[in-house]
C-alpha cells in the first residue's frame, strides 16, 4: 500500500488518539467518515487506541441523525451511521489531536475558529490521505446528488481512513 505522505500534528503516546471529522453539517461527509474509522479501528482491535467523533461547521442539523441516504448507503456496506449531529466548537481543539476538514471551505473555517498556531496544526484536509487515483482533491459533499453521489463520497472515505489510520499507526511505531 502507499501510504500518502503527511505531517501529523504531535500525539501524545500515553493516551488514544483522538481524531475529529468536519464537514458542513454534520449529516453527510463527516458522519460517515466517523463510522467508518471507528469500524476499522475496530476492525483491527485498536479501538481502546482511539477517540474519533465527527461535527459540522454549521448548526443546522445539531440532535439530528446523519442524513437517511447516507445511512442507507453506508448500511450497505456494513457500516452503521447512529451519530448525533454537532457543531465543531473552539473547545474541539483542545479535546482532539486531529481535525480533518472534507474540504477546503470546512479546513478554511477550521483554522479561522483556531485558537492558536499549534490549534491550526492540527487542521488537516482529508484529501490528504487519498491514495487512489481521483479528479477529486477533496471529498464532494452529496446531499444534492443521486445514489452516485453518496458511493463516491464513500469510496473516497474508504481509500482515505485507510490510509489515515495506516499513517497513524506508523508514526505511533
Amino acid at each position: 500500500m502507499n501510504i500518502p505522505s503527511v505531517q501529523l500534528p504531535p500525539i501524545p503516546e500515553a493516551r488514544p488518539v483522538r481524531i475529529l471529522f468536519i464537514c458542513l453539517g454534520n449529516i453527510c461527509r463527516s458522519p460517515a467518515a466517523h463510522g467508518m474509522m471507528q469500524a476499522l479501528v475496530d476492525s483491527r482491535g485498536l479501538s481502546d487506541s482511539f477517540v474519533i467523533d465527527s461535527a459540522g461547521t454549521g448548526g443546522y442539523h445539531i440532535g439530528s441523525l446523519p442524513d437517511s441516504r447516507m445511512r442507507a448507503h453506508a448500511r450497505r456496506r456494513g457500516l452503521t451511521l447512529d451519530h448525533r449531529c454537532r457543531q465543531v466548537s473552539e473547545a474541539d481543539f483542545s479535546d482532539f489531536d486531529i481535525i480533518i476538514g472534507m474540504d477546503a471551505s470546512n479546513v478554511a473555517n477550521l483554522r479561522r475558529l483556531a485558537p492558536t498556531p499549534e490549534a491550526m496544526a492540527k487542521v488537516i484536509p482529508m484529501s490528504a490521505f487519498f491514495s487512489i487515483a481521483t479528479r477529486y482533491d477533496h471529498v464532494p459533499d452529496p446531499y444534492y446528488e443521486g445514489a452516485e453521489g453518496f458511493e463516491l463520497v464513500l469510496d473516497l472515505l474508504d481509500d482515505a481512513t485507510l490510509n489515515l489510520l495506516d499513517t497513524i499507526t506508523a508514526a505511533r511505531h
